[in-house]
């Protein structure tokens, strides 16, 4: 499906990515972890069209990325949730998502879509006209994401959809997640919460300094002692002392 061959990113002079490359199949989870400023963000923001790789190529079903606008990538059935939520505060509920669908393919089944998306999330449903601005922290990363399955995408791209929840939110964030990648869907999870992501995916990639530096499959990363060192100690402590 999503196939990423050894892509170079720059901002500006400065190299934001080396040489990465990764997979997602069709019907895979797949999460990218790591450092604060390791790149992860990049690699999805790349993906979507956002940014341009000075080498390297970005495949979607055998179609070259690299040269297609962001809404022609999105039109091949990318969605890209991107962090912090950003959603139209002073637009209702229902017409965030209705702003999801603005591809003439999505647009048709509109109401199909949103019929499902509420399905997902019945809280998006009691708030329709509810100003986006005025949702909690929880419900408005529920309306991000939702307005990315408006788009009726293979591949659903999450940046750090955890990031500023209370813990129960944040749980509840990752069910949701775990129920759409079962309804069929391609995962691509960018995630701070490092062992919540190897628990829901089926394999990750770790990032550092920009470039990949250890993969496999999510029961082989939580059982690597570089991964615990480096990115599981906390919760393991945290874990003891709770207990």
């Amino acid at each position: 499906m999503l196939e990423v061959k050894g892509i170079d990113v720059y901002y500006g002079e400065v190299q934001a990515l080396r040489k990465v490359s990764l997979q997602v199949l069709d019907g895979e989870s797949v999460t990218v972890i790591g450092a604060n400023g390791a790149g992860k963000s990049t690699v999805l923001r790349t993906v979507s069209g956002l940014l341009r790789p000075r080498t390297g190529s970005l495949l979607f079903d055998g179609h070259e990325l690299r040269t297609l606008p962001p809404y022609g990538i999105a039109g091949l059935g990318i969605a890209h949730v991107p962090e912090g939520r950003r959603v139209f505060p002073e637009l209702t509920v229902q017409e965030n998502l209705e702003m999801g669908a603005y591809l003439p393919a999505a647009k048709k089944k509109r109401q199909e879509t949103l019929a499902w998306v509420l399905d997902i999330f019945p809280i998006l449903g009691e708030r329709s006209k509810q100003m986006g601005g005025t949702l909690s922290g929880g419900e408005q990363q529920m309306l991000a994401i939702g307005r990315g399955l408006m788009l009726r995408p293979r591949l659903l791209m999450l940046d750090e959809p955890s990031l500023g929840l209370a813990p129960i939110m944040a749980e509840t964030t990752f069910e949701k997640i775990d129920e759409i990648h079962r309804g069929g869907i391609s995962i691509l999870l960018v995630e701070q919460n490092v062992m919540r992501a190897l628990t829901l995916v089926q394999r990750g990639y770790i990032l550092g300094n920009g470039q990949i530096v250890l993969q496999g499959t999510a029961q082989e990363l939580l059982e690597n002692d570089q991964v615990k060192d480096a990115y599981l100690g906390l919760a393991e402590e945290g874990a003891e002392k709770n207990g």
